[in-house]
């Protein structure tokens, strides 16, 4: 009787956990950065140890490298071959015009953290009902640090850059190359290094934090940088709708908590500690940091404002939303982002 009882026991324990291994959810995450970026060192890692925390165990994270290049990657969540990436909006050319709105130039400086905040907050009050998204679910938003100039040469003024073969990505950047009337060169940030030291490229537009996960300092000595940078770029991290059949209500429930606004920020404070980092190192390489003028500064503000203009009227008409309402919104929420606490102390040690 009690050999019977304890098989009996035994089958209902083993049931019990399998029943409990096949419950457990794993969301794919899609990642298209190297492996030393703070998306894959800290933002990933620590979304992960906070949905599991937050779901006891029943969700987790799981990164998969080069699934395929940045331009694919929402058609690759929207298609189910991942469950969750992130978006550089702008290696979409065409597809995301709202996404221009927290990219433009403000000439004040401010963390990417607090900018990411307002973005989100900006996202949900006025962007998401455009569907620029479909296909897929935003859960974050994000902003890169300030935008700066980094060449072979030194550059004081926007003269000095005309005609120049320079980096650009999408966006406002690409935008902004024309208006300075620079030669653009679109590519990744990966191939910025091997483009400058072949002397394909004569600078780049980029972040300071890629002065030292791109290499970009040991080829480019000079920096042209203005308050709040040239532009920003933008980002959202998506997921496949489907993931939330996966699981339950309570754990939809839980993993929307730790991401939205928090994860927002995370990817935010990701950017600016990696921009600390950047300048350190392009400093220990004797590096030179020039200040637009302020002449200069007048005309990248008219340059701004035109764009602007130019960029609400567009959106207004096409995508039904008050553009100029929403980059307002944008700017208050700026400011009530610095009043909050930071994310950082919910980001693990280990990852920081």
């Amino acid at each position: 009787m009690n050999k019977t009882t304890g098989l009996m026991l035994g089958t209902l324990t083993a049931a019990i956990m399998s029943t409990s291994a096949l419950a457990q959810t794993t969301i794919t995450v899609s990642t298209w950065a190297g492996p030393n970026h703070g998306i894959n060192t800290m933002v990933w890692p620590t979304w992960k140890s906070w949905i599991e925390e937050a779901t006891e165990g029943r969700v987790t994270v799981e990164v998969v490298h080069d699934m395929g290049p940045p331009a694919s990657q929402m058609e690759m969540v929207a298609d189910g071959i991942a469950d969750a990436t992130w978006v550089f909006h702008g290696y979409n050319t065409g597809r995301f015009e709202l996404t221009k709105l927290p990219e433009f130039p403000t000439f004040e400086d401010f963390s990417s953290e607090n900018a990411s905040a307002a973005y989100w907050r900006t996202h949900l009050e006025h962007l998401a009902q455009a569907g620029e998204h479909r296909g897929v679910d935003v859960v974050a938003a994000g902003v890169h640090g300030p935008g700066w100039i980094f060449s072979s040469e030194q550059y004081e003024t926007l003269d000095d850059m005309k005609g120049k073969r320079i980096r650009v990505g999408g966006g406002v950047m690409g935008d902004l190359s024309n208006a300075l009337e620079l030669t653009g060169v679109a590519l990744p940030p990966t191939g910025v290094y091997e483009a400058g030291s072949q002397g394909v490229i004569d600078g780049a537009m980029l972040v300071p934090e890629g002065l030292r996960s791109f290499r970009v300092a040991e080829i480019f000595p000079y920096t042209l940088k203005v308050d709040g940078g040239f532009y920003r770029g933008s980002f959202t991290i998506v997921v496949n709708p489907m993931i939330w059949d996966q699981m339950s209500a309570e754990d939809r429930e839980a993993v929307e908590a730790v991401s939205g606004e928090r994860l927002s920020r995370l990817f935010g404070y990701m950017m600016d500690v990696s921009d600390v980092r950047g300048v350190a190192f392009a400093e220990e390489q004797g590096h030179t940091f020039t200040e637009l003028g302020d002449d200069d500064l007048e005309t990248l503000r008219g340059i701004s404002d035109d764009m602007i203009e130019a960029w609400a009227e567009s959106v207004s008409a096409s995508r039904d939303v008050d553009a100029m309402a929403a980059i307002e919104f944008f700017r208050e929420q700026l400011a009530a982002a610095a009043e909050e606490e930071s994310v950082g102390d919910l980001v693990p040690d280990d990852y920081k």
